[in-house]
């Protein structure tokens, strides 16, 4: 079962779950967006689900952990939504207390490109 995101309760008052009628642009761009946000250990049952990209705000920048950063990022959003998307590329700049990710996808479904811009500051 796969919960909808954001999360829903359905008529019944159950959590919504996503159909796969439910699975369009929108739904697939908050899936990425989990993924990228989520730290490694923050889920109770699902303990290395996520990408750890916040920790970036937090390291040195420098060219080879861009590349590296970039890397785990591209491999989470493979593991963990594979079977909905297909990653063309990722693009991570830390500027200042702020992250912009940018994630250009191909929607399995629809065999449509897409791309997902997000932004993130140092949480206070």
């Amino acid at each position: 079962m796969d919960l909808f995101f954001p999360y829903q309760i359905d008529g019944r008052g159950r959590s919504r779950e996503a159909r796969r009628d439910d699975v369009n642009d929108e739904y697939i761009r908050g899936l990425i967006e989990q993924v990228l946000f989520t730290a490694q250990g923050e889920r109770v049952m699902r303990p290395d689900f996520g990408s750890g990209l916040q920790q970036l705000l937090f390291a040195g920048n420098s060219p080879e952990l861009a590349a590296t950063t970039q890397m785990l990022v591209q491999a989470a959003l493979q593991q963990y939504l594979g079977n909905l998307i297909v990653v063309e590329t990722v693009t991570i700049e830390a500027i200042d207390s702020t992250l912009q990710v940018e994630v250009i996808y191909i929607v399995q479904r629809s065999q449509r490109k897409q791309q997902a811009k997000f932004e993130r500051g140092i949480p206070v």
